[in-house]
């Protein structure tokens, strides 16, 4: 067998212009379906983000024009609300409110209260460290309630964006009163 054969059939397959729509289609075909379904999972992945924070959004303006009690049936309601709005599973859905309170002689803020819903825990008042730098400065005895929400969100194919929690977080003052009414704080 000649050396230069292969080579010389390879010269002869660049020049030909005969085309096979099926054998093309064949060798495109997993390449186009694996970019359709990696723009879906990315795509999916940010509607859900969005999804999320315009839930935790909601949530807090809600909570921020709240007149009367807040206690545990409508903490389990706003959780129930935010699975309704982001269509979440309850086992990787979390939220947590809190109310903070500015002081104004450490011009810090403070904690009052906070309570949770699905696995996160609570806040204390040995948890605002982390917050101060998160949160505006005040006046003294303003209220902020902050909002956090988790989702953990599974991509529907593996095309190597793994398993992730998309959180989100807000804060808000108090609308129609100057301080919210939680039940056994106030």
């Amino acid at each position: 067998m000649d050396i230069k054969a292969p080579a010389k059939l390879l010269r002869r397959f660049r020049r030909d212009e005969d085309g096979y729509v099926t054998l093309e289609a064949i060798i495109i075909m997993p390449v186009l379906l694996w970019l359709f379904a990696a723009c879906w999972v990315y795509f999916d992945a940010f509607r859900q983000q969005s999804v999320n924070q315009k839930a935790n959004f909601v949530i807090s303006d809600m909570l921020s024009r709240e007149t009367n009690e807040i206690g545990d049936d409508y903490v389990d309601s706003t959780y129930e609300l935010l699975r309704v709005l982001t269509q979440a599973e309850p086992t990787g859905t979390a939220l947590r409110l809190t109310l903070v309170e500015y002081d104004g002689d450490t011009a810090s803020w403070s904690f009052l209260w906070s309570d949770t819903r699905g696995d996160m825990a609570a806040l204390s008042s040995a948890d605002m460290a982390d917050f101060q730098d998160r949160l505006p400065n005040g006046l003294a005895g303003d209220q902020l309630v902050l909002v956090e929400t988790w989702d953990a969100h599974d991509p529907v194919f593996n095309i190597g964006l793994d398993a992730f929690t998309i959180t989100a977080y807000s804060f808000t003052r108090p609308r129609y009163t100057p301080k919210l009414v939680v039940a056994g704080l106030n």
